[in-house]
């Protein structure tokens, strides 16, 4: 396949074009390096030294023989020069991460709210207008949230894939029909992926487009077999309270002693995927591609799902690490239950990676080893979701340049 990675120098857009190169797929990557500038805008880079793309790719090509391209773009900003990198490249699959990703972020401050709307929304809708007019039979897999749906509601009952059949009821009247399973987002960023499903909706019922929609749970683990290959080539670990994620922030924070911050009661309930099985699945749907004219698909991409708390109390027996009770910033329930139906990946051949099978000991032994590059003044989370005590508004660095 020729495959396009949009925001493929970020956290999984990496490892994804890699794994995806190193099956013999003719891997181009497209970026802007917003991620990048949003470390500055923070000063809070990754835990492990990321290197400069041009290097990473070029050290690519040293271990594996392959060649990855790359084209510097701004999706959200530059719909003309989108459309013609797709006339271009002519793609069979685009893989879609170039949208600002951590709900902590969305909601510092009206600027950061703002940005992730625009940049967002603009770069699905780029995408999908610029597919039309250069490259219709293109395949576009985008990676969304298990967060569209919010953590409050289910009460233990399972979420399907994406559609629910519902009876409507309206001025005396009865009908049968199938709808996109209730969105309930919790926070800015997850609002964005709630938008997008309604443009993939239109696209592929009035354009005919592909569309699979992958709606991940949280990321854990930083490595891949193809990351490991060389210290060129080594992931993201953020760990700071915008961009890290739960688990990975409880790992980083056991390997240098630092109390695991639990916010509120720990009864939050999420979906967990490690980024082993990340890549994995994003080649699972790239592979088997919805027809033309069929609805879109939704797949629910998670392996395990866990309380806040239980991840905590886990860490800290494996550690030895004490727990810290926080205040809550998020404006979310302070206990639910989450049960996710996610068989169409297992059918597809997905083997999951879980928590019991050693891999948390390796992302400590990652943190340990670039603990001197960690700032603990940046540990604490200090987005509000609402706006009592909400910092003075910024500009978020990465809507420069």
């Amino acid at each position: 396949m020729r495959v396009l990675v949009l925001g493929g120098d970020g956290f999984c857009g990496w490892p994804t074009s890699l794994h995806l190169s190193a099956r013999g797929h003719d891997v181009t990557i497209i970026d802007n390096f917003a991620r990048r500038r949003a470390d500055v805008e923070l000063g809070a880079e990754s835990l492990t030294p990321i290197r400069p793309l041009e290097e990473r790719l070029r050290a690519w090509t040293e271990v594996s023989g392959r060649r990855v391209g790359f084209q510097e773009l701004d999706v959200a900003r530059d719909p003309e020069g989108l459309t013609r990198a797709l006339a271009r490249l002519r793609p069979d699959t685009i893989v879609h991460f170039a949208e600002q990703r951590a709900a902590p972020y969305s909601m510092k401050s009206a600027a950061h709210k703002r940005y992730t709307v625009d940049n967002n929304t603009s770069a699905t809708h780029n995408l999908l207008s610029a597919m039309v007019e250069a490259c219709p039979d293109a395949h576009l897999v985008h990676l969304g949230t298990m967060g569209v749906y919010g953590y409050g509601k289910t009460k233990g009952m399972p979420i399907p894939e994406g559609y629910l059949p519902a009876r409507l009821r309206s001025g005396g009247m009865e009908a049968e029909a199938e709808i996109l399973y209730p969105a309930d987002p919790g926070s800015v960023y997850h609002m964005t992926k709630c938008l997008d499903q309604l443009l993939f909706y239109f696209y592929a019922k009035n354009d005919g487009l592909r569309v699979t929609d992958l709606h991940q749970g949280v990321v854990w683990g930083t490595s891949t077999p193809e990351t490991d290959l060389d210290e060129r080539l080594v992931n993201r670990f953020d760990y700071d309270g915008d961009y890290g994620t739960v688990l990975n922030r409880f790992l980083m924070q056991a390997a240098i002693g630092h109390p695991l911050t639990v916010h509120g009661t720990g009864g939050q309930t999420r979906a967990f995927i490690h980024i082993r099985d990340t890549v994995r699945c994003v080649e699972l749907a790239a592979l088997t591609p919805p027809r033309r004219g069929e609805r879109v698909r939704i797949l629910n991409q998670m392996t395990e799902t866990h309380r806040v708390r239980d991840l905590a109390r886990m860490v800290s027996a494996m550690t030895g690490v004490p727990v810290q009770p926080m205040g809550n910033p998020r404006k979310e329930a302070p206990e639910n239950d989450l049960v996710v139906v996610n068989d169409t990946l297992l059918h597809l051949g997905l083997k999951p990676t879980s928590l019991s099978d050693g891999l948390m000991e390796e992302v400590i032994r990652v943190a340990q080893r670039h603990a001197h590059r960690c700032d603990r003044s940046k540990i604490a989370c200090t987005s509000r979701w609402t706006a009592t005590d909400q910092p003075a508004e910024a500009t978020p660095q990465a809507r420069a340049g």
